[in-house]
């Protein structure tokens, strides 16, 4: 701890002269000055200008970033001029209560109050997407207006030849409209999460939703998923959360008795705020009222770090690929 404390101190007199930076402040009363790089569970990096810090949560008692930082340079007009230049942040429409990821999606900095579901769906059903590929179909959601959704992996795993299927509201009705040209932006198969992004040139404006938080969730709430099982779009199901620390093959999950089934894949699970909670993915085949969902911190945790599960047309392996490991068998058989 003590070279922990006497870097810090290096650390703030050597980025003293930087005009915008983030902050993480420790539990010692030390603070380090950088740039945050990424933000794991159980660390931080931060590239300080002549190396990188990899700092333990534990570690840490509040981080601000730069872009929280910027409200209090009020010196004069050219200063704040130069910090949102420096900053270059993506500029977004935010309502009281809500706060933009950089320009990306929205997260609730407090509980919406409570609605009823009836309400709900017919304020974000036009934010809850049909996707089709050769291979099947699935659900999904945007997550702003430029078009970007969240769907599973495994809904279009193997594919690229994407279509979504929009609901937009005429008139009382909702009209059914397909869209073709759709670009897979990241993937990361392990949390079982796409973003994609419509580009067809007569696409409006994207009806979104935002995040909630599954954390704030007490056992016994009620959720309700939007989603389309087996191809019957626009269905919505109701229940409550069953528990929400599932653990399946190392990840923890949200447990639902919403009716879930094939075609539910990638859609949104929804607080009684209109929040999106998590992501629906999973169901156990031989049980009713069995349901699963991603938690939406680890979705946005994917978004805020999408840029590392980008995904390349010409390298589609990426960002991740592993091989089998030789077989201890033949290379014994080698040697001999």
């Amino acid at each position: 701890m003590l070279r922990l404390r006497h870097l810090a101190w290096v650390v703030l007199v050597a980025s003293a002269h930087v005009a915008l930076a983030d902050t993480l402040q420790l539990k010692d009363q030390a603070a380090i000055t950088g740039r945050i790089l990424s933000e794991k569970r159980d660390s931080v990096a931060v590239d300080v200008g002549y190396t990188v810090l990899v700092v333990p949560r534990s570690s840490i008692a509040k981080i601000s970033k730069d872009d929280e930082t910027e409200t209090a340079i009020k010196s004069s007009p050219a200063k704040k001029t130069a910090a949102k230049t420096a900053a270059n942040p993506v500029p977004a429409e935010t309502k009281p209560g809500l706060e933009s990821k950089s320009g990306f999606y929205q997260a609730a900095t407090k509980p919406a109050p409570e609605r009823n579901v009836r309400d709900l769906v017919n304020q974000l059903g036009e934010a809850v997407v049909q996707v089709r590929t050769p291979g099947g179909l699935g659900s999904g959601f945007f997550i702003n207006d430029e078009g970007f959704l969240i769907t599973n992996f495994h809904v279009i795993e193997g594919e690229t030849q994407i279509s979504v299927e929009v609901y937009l509201q005429r008139g009382g009705q909702f009209e059914r409209k397909t869209y073709k040209q759709v670009r897979i932006v990241a993937l990361n198969k392990f949390a079982d999460l796409a973003l994609l992004k419509v580009e067809d040139k007569d696409a409006p404006k994207s009806k979104y939703v935002v995040f909630g938080s599954a954390d704030a969730l007490a056992v016994g709430e009620r959720v309700f998923a939007i989603g389309s099982p087996l191809g019957l779009e626009r269905t919505v199901t109701e229940g409550i959360l069953s528990t929400k620390t599932r653990q399946m093959q190392g990840d923890l999950y949200l447990q639902t008795t919403a009716q879930i089934n094939p075609g539910n894949s990638g859609g949104p699970l929804f607080n009684l705020g209109g929040e999106v909670v998590g992501v629906t993915n999973m169901k156990i085949t031989f049980g009713e009222g069995l349901g699963f969902a991603i938690p939406a911190e680890t979705v946005r945790y994917f978004l805020d770090h999408r840029d590392a599960f980008a995904y390349s047309s010409d390298n589609p392996s990426n960002p991740y690929r592993y091989l089998e490991p030789p077989s201890r068998t033949k290379h014994q058989a080698l040697e001999e």
